[in-house]
């Protein structure tokens, strides 16, 4: 398979409902993208889990510049941006991405309504990536440096009557910086993708009291039926308590007062569980008040549900649910948008993914390296999705580098750490990963309520709650431990090349094989989970994460197509598979096995030696040829190493079949790249492209009358350009087929 970049120019798009910017070019825009104008951006109240009813939006046209990184803000102004969308974003109407030497600045007014007066004013902002300084007329109110958690100021003091200026200064290296970034990339290519700098979530105003509700930490405690709750209150010297009400829709469950600042543990009883198949939500209103005087109020919700390791039936170790075990499903999600990047067009396209992933028959997704916007926790604690968190990696090159992914894991513990559907907190993906031991007890130490994945892929550490594999494209399983269970954390990447749904070129696009329709998509991805399930006994499976929800840019591995337009595989199949349920899959019988199990002996030759032109010929004199058994390949589960580079592999074999063949044969090969197979000289199959797994190939009519009673010769040519390379091949027939005596 070739991995190659994305192409730099694509074809142009213009964006009707945003006609005074400049024209964006971007191959696909999902269909929430003509929804979006400057007037009703983002226009929902951005912090679910605690909500005031006075605010003010300040999503919208600013001005932006980018300027040398070191220069001070701006006299004049490059143009206009559509905040919250990132600079790189179509729909932030410039589609530019900052240089490690540049500095991008916003700039825009705003007024404090009348009825304001008197109190204090907060400004929030739901995230910046990465470094941002602000200020209000003038005024420095201070910096953040952190690209995925939320972060506010108290602007009184800068405020005056009338228009008042606001300006944030972003620094943004990305991945030549230390910070931690995902899949971020200043070169998007191959699994990374492109950056997102600036403001990408919604930015914010509300009015408070001196003293008020900065903040609320929610556990849930079903075996005491209580919950645990810390009103945190800031600005000046606290009130004197809290009165907390909760309700279940209509009824009043609890009424209790207590102090500000203080772990309360409110009485529910008879608690209705939150599960994914009965996310039930608790309402819940908090005051902050001296005696009788009320000084701020705000309103929640929460979840009654616990998440805990624990024993089957069997004494294998598992993930539980409420005390009991659940399998989980789940799909690999980056969060990335054609037209938004790290920014969702749309409220309504958040829900939208988790509600085609529960559609598709998922319980669970893990969000993969990146921290998403609360409104898209809160649907996912709506629809009843688990959530696996990963917290977006970084390279880890310096001290600095290591305080800054410390500083933001913590933030993303505490600032997601109250929604019901976070189950558990991924430390590290596939490497980047240091002092794990210690930073899974400080993690611990933050939040002992959920578990902890130490590494998912590659570098385990024997700590934390589960031991995770990656493996493409069929599951792999580990086996469980005393005290952690098994978790398949990727697999999966099935491709499938739809026409008017690309990013770019196609010859770009890539994924682990080419499904031809969707229903060959469902079939494949039917036999993946088939795999998947039938680890649940042995070793012991307790999760499968299938990557992944949708395609990204060049990486064309997703369920759904980037522009959310098309699910590729046939959604019957795909909710059965889910739910752990599958078709009947045809017998075969093996004619001449392939090496999967018991190894085979092939001569074979590659690049460094090309096979003259009649290698495949029966006479073919092979004995100055290498001898080594099968599958060959670089890097999977190959038992002959094949080269460290691209080339091609001739391979010959002798084997004896009997007389009485069934009339129709197939092969069945696990191939990456471009396969033709002769039997006894003729060409008896030709198959373009890879595959990620073994399959059956058809064989062709010449090449089964090809074959005689006793010895006959297969020979194998396999090619390679880039990416895997794996050959290993066999002839089988189906049970069904008649037999005929030659």
């Amino acid at each position: 398979m070739s991995h190659s970049r994305a192409v730099a120019a694509l074809a142009g798009l213009f964006l009707t409902a945003l006609p005074s910017f400049a024209e964006p070019v971007t191959p696909v825009l999902t269909r929430w993208a003509k929804e979006v104008t400057p007037q009703n951006v983002h226009p929902e109240y951005p912090r679910p889990q605690m909500t005031r009813g006075r605010w003010q939006n300040l999503n919208g046209q600013w001005d932006y510049a980018l300027v040398d990184k070191d220069a001070p803000s701006p006299a004049s102004y490059d143009g206009k941006i559509l905040v919250p969308f990132p600079i790189e974003a179509p729909l932030s109407g410039v589609r530019k991405h900052p240089t490690d030497q540049q500095r991008l600045w916003y700039r825009r007014s705003f007024s404090v309504p009348a009825a304001w007066k008197g109190e204090h004013v907060l400004l929030h902002f739901g995230a910046v990536d990465w470094d941002a300084e602000v200020f209000v007329n003038g005024k420095r109110l201070g910096e953040h440096k952190g690209g995925y958690d939320g972060f506010s100021f108290d602007v009184t003091d800068a405020l005056k009557p009338g228009e008042n200026e606001l300006k944030v200064g972003v620094y943004d290296p990305t991945n030549s910086g230390e910070q931690p970034v995902g899949k971020q990339d200043n070169d998007p290519h191959f699994i990374v993708y492109t950056a997102t700098s600036g403001i990408w979530q919604t930015v914010w105003l509300e009015p408070v009291a001196k003293s008020y509700i900065s903040d609320l930490a929610m556990t849930p405690d079903i075996d005491k039926s209580v919950l645990r709750l810390t009103v945190k209150a800031a600005g000046g010297n606290p009130p004197s308590s809290v009165k907390i009400t909760v309700l279940d829709g209509a009824k009043t469950v609890a009424v209790m007062s207590g102090a500000a600042n203080a772990s309360l543990a409110i009485p529910i009883p008879k608690a209705h569980l939150w599960s994914p198949s009965d996310p039930h939500l608790y309402q819940l209103k908090v005051a902050l008040q001296s005696g009788s005087v009320r000084s701020d109020a705000v309103e929640s919700y929460f979840a009654m549900r616990k998440i805990s390791l624990g024993k089957d039936a069997k004494g294998i170790t598992r993930m539980f649910v409420n005390n009991q075990y659940l399998f989980e499903v789940g799909v690999l999600d980056q969060g990335f948008w054609p037209d938004g990047e790290y920014t969702a067009p749309t409220d309504g396209a958040m829900e939208n993914d988790i509600a085609t992933a529960k559609r598709l028959g998922f319980n669970m997704i893990r969000k993969h390296v990146k921290v998403e916007p609360e409104r898209w926790y809160y649907w996912a604690d709506r629809l009843g999705m688990l959530v696996w968190q990963d917290m977006p990696t970084a390279g880890h090159r310096t001290p600095e580098s290591k305080t800054q992914f410390e500083t933001e894991l913590d933030r993303m513990v505490e600032g997601r750490g109250n929604h019901p559907s976070v189950i558990m907190w991924v430390l590290f993906n596939e490497g980047s990963d240091y002092d794990v031991p210690r930073l899974v007890d400080h993690v611990r130490a933050l939040d002992p309520s959920r578990l902890i994945d130490n590494a998912s892929g590659w570098n385990d550490h024997g700590v934390g709650d589960v031991i995770d594999t990656h493996n493409y494209t069929r599951p792999k399983a580990p086996a469980p431990e005393e005290h952690r269970a098994a978790v398949a954390g990727e697999f999966g990447g099935l491709g499938m090349l739809i026409p008017g749904h690309l990013w770019g070129d196609p010859k770009n696009n890539w994924g682990y094989g080419n499904m031809a329709d969707s229903a060959a998509f469902g079939k494949g991805y039917a036999h993946l989970m088939h795999i998947a399930y039938g680890y649940q006994d042995d070793p012991g499976l307790s999760a499968a994460v299938y990557t992944q929800l949708t395609d990204v840019e060049i990486e064309n591995s997703g369920l759904m197509t980037y522009d959310r337009e098309i699910v590729k595989p046939d959604l019957h199949i795909a909710q059965l598979a889910n739910r752990g349920e599958f078709p009947t899959e045809p017998k075969v019988t093996d004619i001449v096995a392939t090496s999967e199990t018991h190894p085979a002996e092939w001569r074979y030759t590659t690049t460094d030696h090309p096979a003259p032109a009649n290698w495949f010929a029966p006479d073919f004199d092979d004995a100055g040829w290498k001898s080594a058994p099968a599958p060959f390949g670089n890097g999977g589960a190959q038992n002959t190493k094949w080269s460290d580079t691209p080339g091609d592999i001739w391979m010959r074999r002798t084997v004896t079949l009997p007389a009485d063949l069934p009339a129709t044969l197939m092969f069945s090969a696990y191939y990456d790249e471009d396969m033709e197979i002769y039997i006894n000289g003729v060409l008896a199959a030709s198959a373009p492209g890879f595959t990620s797994d073994y399959v059956a190939v058809p064989m062709t009519d010449a090449g089964r009358k090809a074959i005689v009673p006793g010895k006959n010769v297969l020979a194998v040519h396999c090619g390679q350009k880039g990416g895997g390379q794996f050959i290993d091949v066999g002839i089988i027939a189906p049970q069904s087929s008649p037999s005929v005596h030659k």
